[in-house]
Order: structure tokens, then sequence, then C-alpha cells
């Protein structure tokens, strides 16, 4: 922690969250703690942050010694941020950042299994439970593999690499993420945009193995129990998959969804709109800073304003 990390669009989430003194806010994916750090420096308030991860909490404590009694880390996902925070007697929030998918240090960490820039197990847990990605690629029957990779991953060559794969473990078992990015190239052309042909089936992976969509659509609805009226909600994305959920979830809450025809009766009263949403587009990164950090090249910053009316009921959040 001794280096500082600029999360990506700092600036952008910043001015959109608009911190002030005295209130509380929850940085929901604390990773090296680049955006509790901003919000602790720009005004004294207080930060709640989660992170599924054991290695960021342990990251994270000299932060925790720095603001002393200002900064609060807690083991957990987003997800569960209601019942984390209201077991630790935070009831309310004044404002929520999510910054989504994985964290440099697990990236850079060829250990963890998420990249195939190094060789590693083939892991890609963000917990130290569950399946791994190993489990994933040498179980799942083919036309499952298939639908995987080209709902999560979006490519269009799923069933060719589902294929590949079949065939590869018939020899034994693919443990590494060398060996799973080796046969994945051999079965994807290379694109025009030099786009490695195993990124969006590493990607379908890590989604999966973390339930990573299942947990975006929790967490959004957790946040709308826990702001308060005025309270800002900013969430950073990195792919479409992300982007779409956040999109539609705002869209709904904030009274836009589309009826199937504007001729169908509406069969009941709507909902009050539960957040006012701010940059309908959404907001992305400027040109020099994609040009110094090429990661946030696909990011996309969302915001939405919370009004005064009840949370939907979380039963009806899906």
């Amino acid at each position: 922690m001794n280096a500082i990390h600029i999360p990506v669009m700092a600036n952008e989430v910043l001015q959109t969250l608009g911190p002030r003194a005295d209130e509380i806010y929850l940085d929901g994916t604390f990773g090296l703690g680049g955006y509790a750090r901003e919000i602790l420096d720009t005004v004294e308030c207080t930060v709640w942050a989660l992170d599924c991860d054991p290695e960021a909490i342990t990251r994270g404590q000299p932060l925790v010694e720095k603001y002393a009694g200002r900064l609060t880390l807690l083991l957990g996902r987003f997800g569960n941020m209601l019942e984390l925070l209201r077991n630790a007697g935070i009831k309310h929030l004044d404002g929520i950042v999510l910054d989504l998918g994985v964290s440099s240090p697990q990236l850079d960490n060829p250990e963890r299994g998420f990249s195939f820039r190094g060789d590693g197990p083939l892991d890609m847990r963000m917990t130290n439970s569950g399946p791994t990605a190993a489990d994933i690629v040498n179980t799942l029957e083919e036309n499952d593999l298939a639908k995987l990779i080209r709902g999560l991953g979006e490519e269009r060559y799923a069933r060719r690499v589902a294929r590949a794969i079949v065939a590869a473990r018939a020899t034994g078992p693919i443990s590494g993420t060398l060996q799973l990015a080796e046969i994945v190239r051999n079965a994807v052309p290379q694109s025009k945009d030099g786009l490695d042909p195993a990124t969006r089936t590493f990607m379908a992976l890590r989604l999966h193995v973390n339930d990573e969509l299942g947990e975006l659509e929790r967490g959004l609805a957790a946040a709308e129990q826990l702001l308060r009226p005025n309270g800002r909600l900013v969430v950073v994305s990195f792919h479409s998959l992300e982007d779409r959920r956040i999109k539609h979830f705002l869209r709904d809450r904030g009274g836009q969804a589309p009826r199937a025809s504007r001729h169908q009766p509406i069969a009941e009263a709507q909902p009050a709109p539960t957040f006012q949403i701010i940059h309908r587009r959404g907001v992305t990164p400027t040109a020099g800073e994609v040009a110094a950090n090429p990661r946030a090249r696909s990011a996309r910053l969302r915001v939405a304003v919370r009004t005064s009316a009840p949370a939907w009921p979380l039963e009806d959040a899906a």
C-alpha cells in the first residue's frame, strides 16, 4: 500500500459522488483502496469498505491506521452489503462507489489465474472458496461450455472454443492459464483490433466463477435499500454486460422502463422513481487518462441520485 494507486476515473468519481464532511460512504470494491483514499482525503467523512478478497483486507490495514477511526474494512461481497453493514450498525449511507471487475493485484499475480500474460493455476476465484475455472473447463459439457463462453464472453467462436477445450482435456486435465490460452488461440482467428483471442473466453470464465453479474444485481438492489434521499450511487464498469445491467436497473428505478406496447393498458400503478439518473449516456474517461492507463479504455461511469421514494422490495429486485 506504499505506492499511490490512482483508480480509474478518480476525478469523475469524486465530482459525481460529491463527498461532504461528516457523511458516511461505502467503497464496495476496495481493491488497493484508491477510491476510499480519494474520498477520505477530500473531506472529513467516514468510509466503510468491502472486499471479498482476504488479501485486499490485509493490504488495506496501513490505510485503516492512517485514517484512524474514519476507515473500516469488512471482508465480504458487495452483493451482501446490506447484511454486512447492518450487522456493523450502519443502516444508511450517503454515497456508494463500485468499481467492477478484477483488481490490479489479482490480475498481476499469476498465482490467482486471472491473466494469460503469465503462467499460473487456472483458478480465477476472487475468494478462496468454490469451483475454480479449471473445474469448469474440465467438467462442463461441450454445449454448456459453448453457451457460457458465448453468453458471458460474447465470443462469436464459442462453439469452436468449446470443442477445442473438450478435445484437449480428453488427453489430460487443463490446469494452467497459458495452457488454456493456447488452446483458445488455436481455435479463434486473430482479430483486427489486436485483442488477444483468449480474452473473451477468460472473461467469461471469470464472470461465471465469481457470479459477477448476479453480484452486481444484488449490489444495486442493496444500494437502493441503504442510500438516504439525495445519496449517490456511482458505478464504474468495464464491459457491455455489466453496463447494460446497470443501465437497465437505473432505467427501471428511474421510472423510465418501456411498456411492452404503448396501446397496452397499465395493469397497476408504477412505483415512484427511486433514482434520478445523472448523465444518461454515462461518462467515459478522457483521452489523456486512456493514454496513461490503457485499463481505462473501456470504462464507463454511471451515477444516480436516490429519491425519497421507498425502495422496491428485495424479492422484486431481480
